[in-house]
C-alpha cells in the first residue's frame, strides 16, 4: 500500500543534454540504477529517492525542478495561486498522469503532478 504523497515532494527531474552521458557520470560517481522510459527519460534511483533525467525541456543550469504530487491538480493550482505563485507551464499530460508548472515568490520554478486514474 502507498503511504499518502498529497502535497509531498515527489520527484525531482533534471533537464539534460544526454541521458547516457548522465547515466554514466552518475551511476559511476554515486552507484545511481536506471529504468529507461523511452529515449527521452530516465529514472534514476539512488536507494532511497527517485527522480528523472528527461532531454525533452532546455537544460536549466541552476538546478532541478522539483515536483511534489497531488491528489487534485485543479485544487493545487488554486491553492498556489491564491498564495500568490504564478503559473508558468499550464496544465499537460504524459504518460502515467498530468502536470503543471508554477513559479513561487522567490521565482523557483516548481511543478505538480497526479497520475491518471484508474477509469482513465
Amino acid at each position: 500500500m502507498q503511504q499518502n504523497r498529497d502535497s509531498k515532494i515527489d520527484n525531482i527531474e533534471f533537464n539534460v543534454t544526454s541521458i547516457e552521458r548522465s547515466k554514466a557520470f552518475y551511476g559511476e560517481a554515486f552507484g545511481w540504477t536506471f529504468v529507461d522510459y523511452g529515449p527521452s527519460y530516465t529514472e534514476f534511483s539512488d536507494g532511497r529517492l527517485t527522480g528523472g533525467f528527461t532531454t525533452g525541456e532546455p537544460v536549466r543550469p541552476g538546478g532541478p525542478l522539483v515536483i511534489l504530487y497531488s491528489d487534485d491538480l485543479e485544487k493545487a493550482q488554486r491553492i498556489l495561486i491564491s498564495a500568490g505563485a504564478t503559473i508558468s507551464r499550464k496544465k499537460f499530460s504524459f504518460p502515467g498522469g498530468q502536470r503543471f508548472h508554477f513559479i513561487d515568490l522567490d521565482g523557483y520554478e516548481l511543478a505538480v503532478w497526479s497520475a491518471e486514474s484508474p477509469e482513465s
